[in-house]
């Protein structure tokens, strides 16, 4: 993983990572249960790519389910990998399970105008 992808260790955390955040940002909501491994391992490769490749134009933020309860209630996750696009505090599209990463390119292209309250 690089050192583009943010990992909170708490609720507080991440919500200070996206009040730093000058842009929408990509939360991607990962379990520790062993079926969710698998899949939340393979999205950090493809997640760390993206996040190289939009530089500043995105923020990304892997997300324990279980370390951060509130971040996943608030955004409704309820499965491993999910992934929640983020703009001023609002969910604008969200995705549950593994992405490819041409798949997750095709997500965030697909989003990165919407408007928090227009969830794709």
């Amino acid at each position: 993983m690089t050192r583009r992808v943010h990992q909170p260790l708490e609720d507080e955390e991440f919500d200070f990572i996206l009040s730093l955040a000058q842009g929408p940002v990509l939360a991607y909501f990962c379990g520790s249960w062993p079926k969710a491994l698998e899949a939340c391992r393979a999205m950090d490769a493809v997640v760390g790519e993206l996040a190289e490749e939009y530089g500043t134009r995105l923020t990304a933020v892997r997300t324990d389910m279980t370390r951060c309860p509130g971040p996943t209630r608030r955004y409704g996750v309820t499965g491993a990998p999910t992934a929640v696009l983020v703009k001023d505090g609002g969910a604008v599209a969200s995705h549950a399970g593994p992405m490819t990463r041409e798949e997750l390119r095709g997500f965030l292209d697909a989003h990165l105008d919407t408007q928090p309250g227009e969830l794709g």
